[in-house]
C-alpha cells in the first residue's frame, strides 16, 4: 500500500514495543527482520476514506505502481485530501487519467457514495470487532476481504490482523523461511498462531523484508535454522 510507512519511534508506552519483543522471541526469522529493519512504522490513520481509497487503488498492484497512482490521485485535490463529496464530483475520465482502471474508478465512486449516503458511518463502525467491520465493508462494491483487512491494519491500528491471501506476505514468507513454493493461506494461518496477537506487526515486517538485499535475507534465514 502507498500508506506503508517507516520509522515511528517506539517507547515503553507503545504496544509496538511489546509486539516486537513477542515476535522476536517466538520467531527467529522475524527477529532478524526486526533487527535489520528497525522500529515498526504502523500507526493509526484517522483519514478513513483515504485509507480505503488507497486499499482499492492498491488491489493487485505492486507497491511502487500503487504508490505512483495513489500520489497522482491525491494530487487531483490540491487544496484538500480527497473527500467522498469531491470524488463523486470528479468525472471518471479524470480519474482514469491518473492510471486507474475503469473498474477501480467505479469502486471509488461506490465507496464515496457509501460514505455520502450513510451506508458507512465510521464513528459507529470503528467500535465493532474485526469480523463485523469486515462484513460491513465487504458489502460495498469493490471492497473485498483484503481491502477490509488493510483498513483494519492501516486505519484502525488493529494489531491482530492476518491478510492470509496477500501476495506480498506470501512472497516474503517463501523468501525469508526458504520455502520451495508460495505458502497457501492455511500455511500463513499456522504462522499466525505463533505471532498472535500481533499478526499485523509481523505482516508489516514481512512486507518491508522484501526490500532487503536477498543475500542478507538468505544469510539470516540460514543462521536462524542452525
Amino acid at each position: 500500500m502507498a500508506l506503508l510507512t517507516r520509522g515511528s519511534k517506539i517507547t515503553q508506552r507503545n504496544p509496538l514495543l511489546q509486539a516486537c519483543r513477542h515476535l522476536a522471541k517466538t520467531d527467529q526469522v522475524l527477529g532478524g527482520f526486526i533487527s535489520r529493519i528497525g522500529p515498526c512504522g504502523l500507526r493509526p490513520r484517522r483519514q478513513y476514506f483515504l485509507v480505503l481509497c488507497d486499499s482499492i487503488i492498491s488491489q493487485q498492484l505492486s507497491l511502487s505502481a500503487a504508490s505512483t497512482i495513489f500520489d497522482r490521485y491525491v494530487a487531483l485535490y490540491p487544496h484538500q485530501i480527497p473527500t467522498p463529496e469531491a470524488v463523486l464530483r470528479t468525472r471518471p475520465s479524470i480519474l482514469r487519467a491518473v492510471g486507474l482502471s475503469r473498474r477501480k474508478v467505479e469502486y471509488l465512486h461506490a465507496l464515496a457514495a457509501a460514505f455520502d449516503d450513510g451506508s458507512i458511518v465510521m464513528r459507529t463502525l470503528v467500535r465493532k470487532p474485526n469480523e463485523a467491520i469486515i462484513a460491513h465493508l465487504t458489502a460495498i462494491r469493490g471492497i473485498g476481504q483484503w481491502t477490509a483487512e488493510m483498513f483494519l491494519i492501516f486505519a484502525l491500528h488493529r494489531l491482530d490482523v492476518l491478510p492470509a491471501s496477500d501476495l506480498g506476505i506470501q512472497k516474503a514468507i517463501q523468501q525469508g523461511y526458504r520455502l520451495s513454493a508460495l505458502p497457501a493461506p492455511c500455511t500463513l494461518e499456522q504462522f499466525g498462531r505463533h505471532w498472535h496477537p500481533y499478526e499485523s506487526v509481523a505482516c508489516w515486517y514481512l512486507w518491508h523484508s522484501l526490500a532487503l538485499p536477498e543475500q542478507d535475507i538468505q544469510q539470516r534465514s540460514l543462521s536462524c535454522q542452525q
